[in-house]
């Protein structure tokens, strides 16, 4: 049996992939973290599944959860908000499955930042203004950062920052990135993008922090830096035009419905 990784998206329960909310509605078991994922995406689960709340679990807990359904011939899927290649803490969970021999798949999911840029209405990339977005976080608790991932040499670049994990210390960021930006520079907070309760705050890198400090912002809240974020004097991207020559058109072969995943485990084929 197979354990499906899946990006469950920022919040809201219609931000799941299709291939996502079918692997979910045809796993017996379903393994997701109740702080960080809405219950109304559980709806997708079978009627009869077992809801695993992961949330006060360590790894070794939610790693004996994956075996124990193995065990059983169970498919599992193991919900992890946003999207699975940044900060999920994903990773550890494969490299023990690996060493149990037990396969899994990866499904993407659409990442919080992404949610968060639509709510704020931006495009974070703008011709002549920034190409490159830095998606990054300040040490903490759960993982410390590597020496060289200063912030001031993502700040040096000038490129649209998206700072995940660190509305903590939002004061000490708007004054290290001040130097690099300036004073004026465009800031926002996007507090649980595509949630209900979504809060949206918006000015420059000398007030955002008060605002989120009588906002009363707290975690799951994303802190954006960079003039892309107000910018409307761009040029405009030169689009290719459209081609005048016409082509013979091309017989397409219908789309299968069946799930293909997105990746297996090494030398592992998925249930």
């Amino acid at each position: 049996m197979t354990i499906h990784f899946i990006g469950a998206g920022p919040g809201a329960a219609d931000l799941i992939t299709l291939r996502g909310r079918d692997l979910m509605a045809r796993c017996p078991v379903c393994l997701y973290a109740g702080s960080l994922v809405s219950a109304a995406l559980l709806a997708h689960c079978p009627p009869g599944a077992r809801l695993v709340d992961t949330a006060p679990m360590d790894l070794d807990q939610i790693v004996a959860q994956c075996a124990e359904a193995h065990g059983q011939g169970l498919d599992v899927a193991r919900l992890h908000s946003g999207d699975l290649s940044i900060w999920s803490a994903m990773g550890e969970q494969l490299r023990r499955l690996d060493a149990l021999a037990i396969p899994y798949t990866i499904t993407p999911g659409v990442p919080a930042f992404a949610a968060a840029a639509a709510a704020l209405g931006r495009e974070l990339t703008l011709p002549g203004i920034a190409q490159s977005v830095v998606l990054t976080r300040t040490p903490g608790r759960a993982s410390a950062m590597p020496e060289r991932e200063k912030l001031a040499v993502f700040a040096a670049t000038g490129a649209t920052l998206a700072i995940h994990l660190s509305i903590h210390v939002l004061d000490h960021l708007a004054a290290e990135l001040t130097p690099f930006y300036g004073a004026d520079c465009p800031a926002a907070v996007v507090y649980r993008a595509s949630w209900p309760d979504e809060r949206i705050l918006r000015g420059t890198l000398t007030d955002i922090a008060a605002q989120a400090r009588a906002a009363a912002i707290g975690r799951s809240a994303l802190i954006f830096v960079g003039p892309a974020l107000a910018a409307s004097d761009f040029a405009e991207s030169a689009i290719a035009p459209a081609r005048t020559t016409s082509r013979p058109s091309a017989t397409r072969r219908p789309v299968s419905s069946a799930i293909a995943p997105m990746t297996t485990g090494p030398n592992k084929s998925p249930a």
